[in-house]
């Protein structure tokens, strides 16, 4: 399916409320290890309109690298949007809902106390995905912008906790399919706390850098992508907030705009212009950037330094970005599921 998404705002309430009879809602909950994001729709013919949307930078994972757990200031903030999130679930009527959490929560030794907090206080049931599972939701939500005359692809989400990589055979007129999938360990708020992200020089950069690539190490080892890439069979689909950044400030967006960067090119000598002038600049330069601003200036750069590194070791000449994926994917299966009972 030509995956094709429509957006509706509030204002219109009264209209909403009167539809007879009233239509299905799906919601999608994506709890990552930084932010909360939630996409609430209705099914329309080839896809989905967007009614509501959520999304809070919530640091669920802050401090885990140091004792795998979840911290109380962590767990407050990540309640306090998901009562948010519960509210506007129940105002919309949502009939079919899917909520999950991802690498913070998996990592977490106190994962399941956190995760009963959260249906006793907002109703909404959180469940724990794979780190597969994860991939193949994003794969789902964004796979109608890869290239069918292109026969292969790398996708990748880079997270808070982790990278999520996808390895693709892509051909014409079916399902794109996974040959081999990975997950490591190199997030941007892991990479921050690791290295330093608020007052990162060059030199921590570059460290960082040196940590991704040894983490894909074997997962290049094994598959000979690097050979395809240089054969020209190969395209390169992020998404993340880390590439949907560099799009706009690449754009010189004066706010960001998903619609003039979702579905967009980039070519990777422009994102590593911006990588170089983003790596120069201190923490508030970076914060005063209407792409990133102040709940993000830190992290960016660890983001960054995933992407150069997969640059490295995969050459591709641009990048396709992708303002969608788990979420999308969530909505995509609902909707599917649904179709089919009905």
């Amino acid at each position: 399916m030509d995956l094709q998404v429509h957006s509706e705002r509030q204002n219109d309430t009264g209209r909403l409320r009167s539809s007879a009879p009233a239509r299905p809602v799906f919601a999608a909950l994506d709890l990552g290890t930084n932010n909360c994001r939630l996409l609430i729709a209705r099914p329309i013919p080839g896809g989905f309109r967007v009614i509501d949307a959520f999304s809070r930078i919530v640091r669920l994972g802050e401090g885990l690298t140091r004792n795998d757990r979840l911290s109380a200031p962590a767990m407050e903030r990540t309640l306090a949007a998901l009562r948010i999130c519960g509210s506007k679930i129940e105002r919309r009527g949502v009939t079919a809902a899917r909520a999950v959490a991802t690498e913070a929560c998996r990592r977490a030794r106190n994962c399941s106390e956190f995760v009963d907090a959260v249906e006793r206080e907002t109703g909404i049931a959180i469940e724990i995905i794979s780190s597969q599972e994860e991939g193949r939701l994003a794969l789902a939500g964004c796979a109608s912008l890869l290239d069918p005359n292109v026969p292969y692809a790398v996708v990748f989400d880079i997270g808070g906790g982790s990278t999520e990589l996808m390895w693709l055979a892509v051909e014409r007129g079916r399902p794109p399919r996974i040959l081999d999938q990975t997950s490591i360990q190199c997030g941007v708020i892991g990479l921050t706390e690791q290295f330093g992200g608020a007052n990162a020089d060059r030199g921590m950069y570059r460290r960082m850098v040196e940590e991704v690539a040894s983490a894909i190490v074997s997962f290049e080892a094994r598959n000979g992508i690097r050979e395809r890439v240089l054969a020209g069979q190969v395209q390169m689909l992020g998404t993340s907030g880390t590439v949907t950044t560099l799009a706009g400030v690449h754009l010189g967006l004066c706010r960001y705009d998903r619609r003039a960067v979702d579905g967009s090119f980039l070519r990777i000598d422009h994102a590593r212009a911006v990588i170089e002038r983003l790596v120069a600049l201190d923490f508030d330069g970076r914060a005063r950037h209407p792409c990133i601003g102040q709940d993000r200036a830190d992290l960016v750069i660890a983001g960054c330094a995933v992407l150069d590194a997969l640059c490295d070791c995969w050459p591709v000449e641009r990048l396709r970005i992708a303002d969608r994926g788990l979420r999308e994917g969530i909505l995509v299966e609902l909707i599917g599921s649904a179709r089919q009972i009905y």
